[in-house]
């Protein structure tokens, strides 16, 4: 009894073919126009931070830290009990429903973010998510490249796993340069819950000071990283394109 072979229909093939000329189509474009314009824009924004017009600058440090306890706004406690009756009945998240309340706080005191370290972190986030976006459509079309495992003259895939690797770690400092965000603000506010227990110890004051000028050196740094990260995959896949397109020479690869 013969066994039926299964295969692929062709109008479903015809669309997957498709999809895979759109991914290299869309793969091309980012190592040839989206990496090379994200080098020289970057460096722009390197180049214009030692102007004190630029927010990357060091000088904008003094300017935006507010080490002041603030009084706790007394409205709350006036407003009706009906209406905060109607407040409390809010749709929450696990039926619990998300309080500014101060009442029962230990230090009632307020104290505001660094709107500056604010923005800053808004546009490097921005920058670490396009990277990670455009590297992941050029490993989707490598990935699709590859060609059928068989021996022999396999440099080429060699290759092209060297430059998926390269883009994997690209996409992990992505990732790590967009935590820094996270961090910033939990330290930050480990120090200002320390200045409003302690208001009279000037130290506290000064390590929020030092902490928020320390954050505007790293967000000018982090810039630098970027525009290396993207000018290193840049090259790399520069120089290797012509086997990262065909690893094995004329030989015809396929998906499936």
């Amino acid at each position: 009894m013969s066994t039926k072979i299964t295969t692929l229909d062709k109008t479903l093939k015809k669309e997957l073919d498709g999809f895979r000329e759109k991914v290299a189509a869309d793969a091309e474009k980012v190592i040839f126009e989206s990496f090379p314009h994200k080098i020289l824009d970057l460096q722009k924004l390197i180049d214009s931070s030692s102007q004190t017009t630029s927010p990357f600058n060091l000088s904008h440090a003094p300017h935006f830290t507010d080490t002041t306890v603030y009084p706790p706004h007394s409205a709350a406690s006036s407003e009706p009990e009906a209406k905060k009756r109607k407040l409390d009945s809010g749709d929450g998240v696990n039926g619990v429903t998300p309080s500014n309340d101060i009442s029962h706080a230990k230090h009632p005191g307020k104290m505001v973010a660094n709107k500056h370290t604010i923005n800053l972190h808004e546009q490097l986030k921005r920058e670490c998510e396009v990277l990670a976006e455009l590297c992941d459509k050029v490993k989707l079309w490598i990935n699709l490249s590859m060609p059928k495992i068989e021996d022999g003259d396999n440099f080429g895939v060699q290759i092209q796993e060297d430059v998926l690797s390269e883009i994997h770690r690209s996409q992990e400092s992505a990732y790590n340069l967009r935590d820094a965000a996270r961090q910033d603000y939990l330290t930050r506010a480990k120090i200002c819950s320390k200045i409003m227990k302690y208001p009279h110890v000037e130290d506290y004051a000064l390590a929020l000071k030092e902490h928020d000028e320390k954050q505007l050196y790293i967000a000018r740094q982090n810039l630098h990283d970027l525009r290396s990260i993207y000018a290193v995959i840049t090259d790399m896949l520069h120089k290797n394109i012509e086997k990262i397109r065909t690893p094995k020479g004329n030989n015809a690869s396929t998906m499936y």
